[in-house]
């Protein structure tokens, strides 16, 4: 292509300018076939940093972004035809326009004997992808591919900046800057001579466009213009690749259970879709853990595989489940789509043993159980499918095999119909579980059929008044199992129920506008109707566990989580919600209630709440003034006395230097949902801008009714626009076999455009 458009220029300059004459325009537009001819080498020429990942430009990419068809701009002072000297001249104030290059300069000039063409003078080069390149003397030789630049400034569109005495390129493909000093820190904006936070300084930069690298000569590692290391070879890659194969940034560490460790990941770029990084990590107390990482993008989806696996030196040391010398784990996740309305995937683990993934710091240390799953999801209009199949495990050292159990699969659908039915809407869900367990644990079988319909209706008052009923149908088949609420031992078998009910909700909202806001007091109300009993102890509760009873669940129909358990006889919510909107954007909102069970059996237990005619009022407060700070409290009250039986509370703040989010939970004990004693813990996180650039943060865990701290971590962090520092002190007090209390610091360097350094070492307590 280069060829092509040189003999273009040639026969356009032979047309245009007779033999042995002089022409001076004074130009303001003119077009120019040399402008075309020097964008076009500029496009094969001009610098392209590099960033570890996408594939580099190579030439031939860069020559085919230059459509010779395409019109072009030339702006000059003048413009001169010298045939004596056989060149051609664009000077002062040249500016030319093409393919979204832009080319500024003092002077253009080509020089037909030599073959060369040159740009003089504050000459200014923009790429289409925002790269800036700064020089006194551009010149191209040859078929315009090789070429010389002097005191040369580069800017790319990643931020990465190259200065340089001189460059040349050769071979059209590799560009050498001598004397050059490459960084991605941008200049200081009060003293632009100041030293960038980091950078490198060599006596040779050569960038390989082809290989997407950036080689170092006899360099130097420079912080804040001090040298601190010396480079006789360093090679990354460019700034503004994705992908590209090589080793990555490697990670030291020590702990009293490993020893030493040393990890050095190879990333291997195969495919611009897929990839994988294999990173063993070396410990001194247990040999070699193998690491590696498989990713696939495929034109529908995407899938990764983690592997793990050791084969311990020291299995005795310190590891008490077993003796195994192989320890391993798999994990992988997917996600594809069929068409529009379908997707389906997967994320599961598998593992040798429960601790080992947090032993050796793949997973979080505070971990107790792990869920797989496999999914299938449809929607379309009013329909939606959902198919799961799941593996339940627990982690800790007190989990049974109850706590392991097989899901084979669920099913939930559900469709609303398009027409209205007798005015209101009406819909469809249905359940279909399958849970197996091992080791003759409990399995359970069941099909759940709903039918649910409503209407609204608000008269001129602003009253709104809603109607619903519902019909359900359960099949179960199940083995054997010991009810946990009542420990009875019940033979299991088929059992079929059914129950419905009616209500009707109401609704009152009262608004009122100020200056400044608006306020709305909705009193709401709902009494449901249900058979007086209904069959629960013939089914385990698989899924109904974990109730939770505050303003949230207040005035749903059926406050249980799952469907194992549902509420017979008559019950009565009744509240009151308070909702402030300002017009500046705050809001706050309150919600007070209580629900009674009227007539009929009471399923739930007493510790949950609900579990007499008169429940615990339960209240909620969530509060944003401001968009720096933001309240949410809720509580439940003894329905006797007022005394507090349970409180989450939760706030986030920022203001001036300082950022911080608490949390804090009470509860009473709750036998029934597995809580046997009462549980009160605040955890909290935090960062403090000392001055620019330096933040104080920290976090911690802590167990008030035990008095004991749970984690927390305390670090000192630099950051700015091209290097991260971060200094951790960080505890765990987690005891579960081989997991035991433990105490680190963290050291992470991060610079950017070549990647993270991570150094972790353990301190015993006990030296």
């Amino acid at each position: 292509m280069m060829q092509q458009l040189r003999q273009k220029m040639r026969s356009a300059i032979r047309a245009l300018t007779p033999a042995r004459m002089t022409y001076v325009w004074n130009s303001k537009p003119m077009l120019s076939v040399v402008a075309r001819v020097l964008l076009a080498s500029v496009a094969s020429f001009t610098y392209a940093a590099v960033q570890p990942g996408a594939r580099a430009q190579s030439p031939v990419d860069a020559a085919q972004q230059v459509d010779s068809t395409l019109p072009m701009l030339l702006q000059a002072d003048q413009m001169i035809y010298d045939n004596q000297n056989n060149r051609v001249i664009a000077q002062g104030n040249v500016e030319i326009y093409y393919n979204n290059y832009t080319l500024l300069a003092d002077k253009v000039i080509y020089e037909r004997g030599n073959n060369i063409l040159r740009a003089e003078g504050n000459v200014r080069i923009k790429e289409p992808s925002g790269a800036l390149i700064k020089s006194n003397r551009f010149t191209l030789t040859d078929d315009f591919r090789d070429g010389f630049i002097q005191s040369l400034k580069i800017v790319t569109e990643q931020d990465a900046r190259i200065a340089a005495a001189s460059a040349t390129r050769q071979k059209g493909d590799v560009t050498v800057f001598n004397s050059a000093v490459f960084t991605p820190c941008k200049p200081c904006e009060d003293n632009p001579n100041k030293p960038p936070t980091w950078q490198i300084k060599a006596k040779k930069i050569i960038h390989k466009k082809s290989q997407a690298t950036i080689e170092y000569e006899n360099a130097s590692f420079e912080m804040w213009g001090v040298p601190i290391a010396k480079l006789p070879y360093f090679k990354h890659a460019d700034p503004s690749v994705k992908r590209k194969s090589g080793f990555l940034i490697p990670r030291f560490g020590n702990s009293s259970d490993l020893g030493f460790v040393a990890e050095t990941p190879y990333y291997f770029a195969l495919a611009p879709n897929y990839d994988f990084t294999f990173a063993p990590m070396y410990t001194s107390e247990q040999g070699v853990l193998f690491k590696g990482n498989w990713r696939h993008r495929t034109r529908n989806g995407q899938y990764d595989v983690n592997l793990y696996g050791i084969d311990q030196q020291d299995p005795d040391n310190n590891f008490s489940t077993s003796d195994r010398d192989f320890r391993g784990s798999i994990d992988t996740r997917g996600n594809f789509r069929i068409n529009e309305y379908w997707t389906w995937g997967w994320d599961v683990t598998a593992e040798t043993d429960d601790t080992f993934r947090r032993f050796y710091d793949i997973d979080n240390i505070l971990a107790t159980d792990r869920v797989s799953e496999g999914f299938l999801i449809g929607q379309r209009d009013r329909n939606y499918f959902d198919a799961r199949v799941y593996h339940f495990g627990g982690l800790t050292f007190s989990d049974t095999p109850n706590s392991e159990p097989t899901v084979l699969p669920i099913i939930d659908y559900n469709y609303i119909f398009s027409d209205p039915v007798l005015g209101g809407e009406l819909s469809f869900d249905t359940n279909i579980m399958s849970l197996t367990r091992d080791d003759n644990g409990t399995d359970s079988n069941r099909l759940i059929t709903e039918v649910k319909w409503r209407k609204q209706i608000i008269d001129r008052r602003g009253q709104v008044i809603t109607p619903f009923a519902t019909a359900r149908g359960d099949i179960y088949d199940n083995s054997s199992f010991v009810d946990p609420w009542t420990g009875v031992a019940e033979s299991g078998g088929t059992t079929l129920r059914g129950t419905a009910s009616a209500g009707i909700e109401y609704r009152f909202p009262f608004v009122r506008h100020t200056a400044n806001a608006a306020h709305v007091v909705e009193p709401i109300a709902q009494i449901i109707a249900r058979p007086t009993t209904v069959d629960q102890f013939d089914v385990p509760n698989e899924d109904s566990r974990s109730l939770v009873f505050d303003d949230t669940l207040l005035f749903d129909l059926d406050k249980f989580s799952g469907y194992d358990r549902i509420e017979s006889g008559t019950r009565a919510n009744v509240g009151v919600r308070y909702t402030l909107q300002r017009y500046d954007g705050g809001y706050a909102q309150a919600v007070f209630g209580q629900s009674y069970q009227i007539a009929g059996d009471n399923d739930f237990t007493t510790d949950s709440g609900l579990g007499t005619d008169t429940s615990d009022y339960v209240a909620g407060l969530y509060i944003q003034p401001i968009r720096y700070f933001g309240f949410v409290a809720q509580a439940r009250f003894d329905e006797d006395d007022f005394s507090i039986r349970r409180t989450d509370l939760a706030a986030t703040a920022s203001y001036g230097a300082a950022t911080g989010s608490v949390v804090y939970a009470n509860l009473n004990a709750q036998p029934s949902l597995g809580i046997p004693t009462d549980r009160e813990e605040v955890q909290g996180s935090g960062t403090l801008r000392l001055v620019e650039n330096w933040y104080l943060v920290g976090r911690m865990r802590y167990d008030i009714e035990g008095s004991q701290r749970i984690s927390d971590a305390l670090g000192l962090k630099y950051a700015d626009d091209c290097f991260a520092l971060t200094v951790t002190y960080e505890e765990t007090f987690i005891r579960d076999r081989d997991i035991e209390p433990n105490e680190s610091v963290m050291v992470r360097f991060e610079f950017k455009h070549l990647g993270a350094f991570d150094l972790k070492t353990g301190i015993d307590s006990e030296s």
